[in-house]
């Protein structure tokens, strides 16, 4: 199967079960493919379990699908019931590590914010560094290791903000949002959640995933694009309305993102649109906002539009010049 070919196969599949989100799960499959974990802030019952389960069945990984686990965040959780502990074994007296639901290839992490820091702190050790450290022992998560956090945007009662480290490992946060009225008639028609996921069968095998992530990692920007994000990671910095900006690795993550996006509809480069669509999903999580009453999606967004037309305008001028010249 041809490495674009796996990335459509991929966001078809998904289509069949996430009805009238095509967007959402583009930028989806664009992290998956650029290696990156996503944050979804939204509403409870809009299927953030469901593309999880989604994304582990479409990809053959040997057996049927990927192996998918699910993590309920409490407050009375604790680190070892993510991680895994060596329990001790009378037999052959020796300590046998028990791998908890972290080291699986795609993790959702359910209402992430209702456990405590030191729980957080073991899931961002294996989001970062992707591994686990049990006694002077590490693990290591399969591959491909994805990790699908949710949190709901309109409670706060008895929930632990996730801190800014925590929230830069992040390379998207994402939301769902409401379906249309078609694709709500669509799901009561259906039910996909109950009926077609049943029966998704993978569209793609591991080897054709492991290609098509090194494609997207070879997807031509242009330098200029990359000035473009290095200046908009920097705008951060200084812009009145944030007290803390972005860190070099939401510049690494969104170069990342445009490239696999660019992949993922098909084309071998970069374009404008691209950083325009993910300045936002990238970095607006990652500053700090001096007021909480803005929005930091919404000033992100004139930041990266801002850079845009600078950069336009400094291809018509060199474009006058050759005229001219």
């Amino acid at each position: 199967m041809k490495a674009n070919n796996a990335a459509l196969a991929l966001l078809e599949g998904a289509g069949r079960i996430i009805k009238g989100k095509n967007e959402f799960l583009e930028l989806l499959i664009a992290a998956i493919l650029a290696g990156g974990h996503v944050l979804i802030d939204d509403y409870p019952g809009l299927g953030k379990t469901t593309v999880a389960k989604t994304l582990a069945r479409l990809i053959d990984g040997g057996k049927k699908g990927l192996d998918f686990k699910r993590i309920q965040f409490t407050p009375d959780l604790l680190p070892y019931d993510i991680t895994g502990v060596d329990v001790f074994d009378p037999k052959s007296r020796t300590f046998r590590f028990m791998p908890g639901p972290v080291l699986a290839n795609i993790v959702l992490a359910d209402e992430i914010n209702r456990t405590t820091p030191k729980v957080q702190s073991a899931l961002l050790e294996v989001m970062a560094e992707r591994q686990v450290t049990i006694g002077q022992n590490t693990h290591k998560p399969p591959e491909p290791f994805f990790v699908i956090a949710t949190q709901n945007p309109i409670e706060s009662e008895g929930t632990f903000p996730l801190p800014a480290a925590q929230l830069d490992r992040f390379m998207m946060k994402l939301s769902m949002g409401y379906p249309e009225r078609e694709a709500e008639l669509a799901i009561l028609e259906e039910n996909p959640a109950e009926t077609v996921l049943a029966k998704l069968e993978p569209v793609i095998r591991l080897a054709d995933f492991t290609a098509a992530k090194k494609a997207a990692a070879t997807v031509f920007c242009h330098q200029s694009l990359k000035e473009a994000i290095a200046d908009m990671i920097r705008d951060t910095r200084i812009h009145k309305a944030f007290s803390l900006g972005a860190s070099p690795r939401a510049g690494l993550h969104l170069l990342s993102a445009v490239k696999a996006r660019a992949f993922v509809k098909g084309r071998d480069y970069v374009s404008d649109e691209d950083l325009a669509i993910l300045a936002s999903p990238v970095i607006s999580h990652r500053v700090k906002l001096r007021d909480p009453r803005t929005q930091s999606e919404k000033i992100i967004r004139e930041i990266c539009l801002a850079r845009l037309e600078k950069l336009e305008k400094e291809k018509l001028d060199k474009t006058d010049e050759k005229k001219t010249g």
